[in-house]
């Protein structure tokens, strides 16, 4: 049974981000489209503003089907679990908890389904490879983790340098 859940947190999971990602990167379902995207991020002072629209769309669309489908799990879960921890900093923390207040509670209720995903694997019901390199999923995930939240790191301070602010995080 633990893996039909699984295969369900999947699902819900990976097709939510990809209907998010399908927003940016499309314009679909009344989202900006890259170029309104693009457009959003440079307003949050986030620079350069077309190369983290590109690759936050493409994080979200692309990443949320390799997570749907289990395909290469432990990357998908790490690189949608950095977009989250973007959002959420970027976004909806000045607004508190709550999603009507657009706080951060969806955000943070993504970004936990992508952990627990990242950290216990996408059950029986997924598509091979896992990992890589030999490497156990947990691990590659962890790694994959620590590179995504670097890149969140560079893009906040893109954001401090753009504004003449700095950040503490």
């Amino acid at each position: 049974m633990s893996d039909l859940g699984l295969l369900i947190l999947r699902l819900v999971v990976g097709l939510t981000m990809t209907a998010h990602g399908a927003q940016k990167l499309f314009g679909w379902f009344g989202g900006p489209g890259i170029e309104g995207w693009s457009g959003i991020l440079s307003r949050m002072g986030v620079r350069p503003a077309g190369v983290w629209a590109w690759l936050n769309a493409l994080v979200e669309f692309v990443g949320g089907i390799m997570l749907a489908i289990g395909f290469f799990t432990p990357l998908a879960a790490a690189g949608l679990a950095t977009v989250m921890v973007m959002a959420i900093i970027k976004v909806h923390w000045k607004n508190g908890f709550f999603n009507k207040n657009g706080g951060i509670e969806f955000a943070l209720g993504m970004w936990g389904g992508m952990i627990a995903l990242g950290l216990t694997g996408p059950g029986a019901y997924a598509l091979p490879p896992q990992s890589l390199f030999g490497w156990s999923p947990a691990a590659l995930f962890l790694i994959a983790l620590a590179l995504g939240l670097l890149g969140d790191g560079l893009a906040l301070a893109s954001t401090a340098i753009g504004t003449g602010q700095r950040h503490t995080a």
